[in-house]
């Protein structure tokens, strides 16, 4: 016998058919990203934020979030958004300076000062320079991020230059490892991603990454000690929000909006969230029972005489209009 819906019952289901028809002819952005999902890692609460947005807007557009290099690997984000192959990813930008080496300039040694600073440099003739490469490279910035950030070992403290002397460290991008290797240290090149296991296994003894990786990454289970940024920061690096330019090109103009909409709110939140960031670092290093320690003004001011003899250097004299940008950014007070 064949049972009969109600009235009420058949218009529901009529209604969540249309739903589902209208849902399924929204345009599906798939977003990349290489972080912990759903951990409260505040780069995966950005891009779960524009895709609440995006909905919001009702524009047909729908973002699909997929965290913790689900979808693609760390290093693989670049070029699969580039050739169209992935629609938007938050990435660290230097890693794809082995394609296009300007993107150096957003982890240089000492080039920001601090949040504060960071913010005016997105305002500047620095960013504008960064932004070009990145269009040219076929993606466009959504959302302008930094995230500063430290070192945490197994073996010692770092501080002062002669304290990485026979380490092997992760560094994170060309500028941090020349000038890393000029102090003495040993280099390895991973994704923060792959950090933790490398030094559960003994290929590392240190590392330099963000204080949010730091903390979602769980990287006081395989340390000793961690140098926090502090008044001298001598990491920041920048991991903005792209879209692939030739998704961009397939929207429309309200879908566009919806998206530059979306990345604004994004990056206002993570603004306010970004110096907090360092303050919860210290925090749960401390509950967990790590040392930690700051940086002096000399310690920093060494870092740097030998980041302008290695990183600055090499930066200027191998990287097409490099001193150019360098200067970009110094000029921003």
């Amino acid at each position: 016998m064949t049972r009969q819906l109600k009235p009420a019952a058949t218009a529901a289901l009529g209604l969540a058919i249309a739903l589902s028809s209208i849902a399924s002819a929204d345009t599906v952005l798939r977003a990349s990203h290489q972080f912990p999902g759903g951990q409260g890692d505040v780069r995966d609460e950005m891009v779960q934020m524009m895709a609440r947005h995006v909905a919001e807007a009702d524009v047909g557009l729908t973002m699909q979030v997929y965290p913790g290099q689900s979808l693609f690997r760390a290093n693989e984000q670049w070029g699969a958004l580039v050739r169209g192959r992935l629609d938007l990813t938050l990435l660290p930008l230097d890693y794809a300076s082995g394609r296009h080496p300007e993107f150096s300039a957003t982890l240089m040694p000492g080039l920001v000062r601090n949040h504060e600073h960071a913010k005016r440099l997105n305002d500047s003739e620095y960013m504008e320079m960064i932004h070009a490469v990145i269009e040219e490279g076929g993606a466009r910035v959504l959302a302008d991020t930094w995230l500063s950030g430290g070192f945490a070992s197994s073996e010692q403290c770092i501080t002062s230059p002669d304290t990485v002397r026979g380490q092997n460290i992760r560094a994170a991008g060309p500028a941090f490892e020349q000038m890393l290797q000029a102090a003495g240290a040993s280099i390895a090149s991973m994704p923060s991603s792959e950090v933790y296991t490398a030094m559960q296994t003994g290929v590392l003894d240190a590392a330099n990454t963000s204080s949010m990786s730091f903390i979602s990454f769980r990287l006081y289970e395989q340390v000793e000690c961690l140098t926090e940024p502090g008044d001298f920061a001598l990491w920041f690096m920048y991991e903005p929000v792209l879209i692939s330019d030739q998704v961009w090109q397939g929207l429309n103009e309200e879908q566009q909006a919806a998206l530059m909409e979306a990345g604004k709110a994004a990056e206002e939140f993570f603004s306010a969230e970004a110096a907090a960031i360092d303050q919860q670092m210290v925090e749960v290093y401390e509950e967990n029972g790590i040392e930690v320690v700051r940086m002096s003004e000399e310690d920093y001011n060494a870092w740097l005489e030998i980041a302008r003899e290695t990183s600055y250097k090499n930066f200027a004299e191998n990287v097409p209009n490099g001193q150019a940008i360098i200067d970009a950014a110094l000029a921003v007070e």
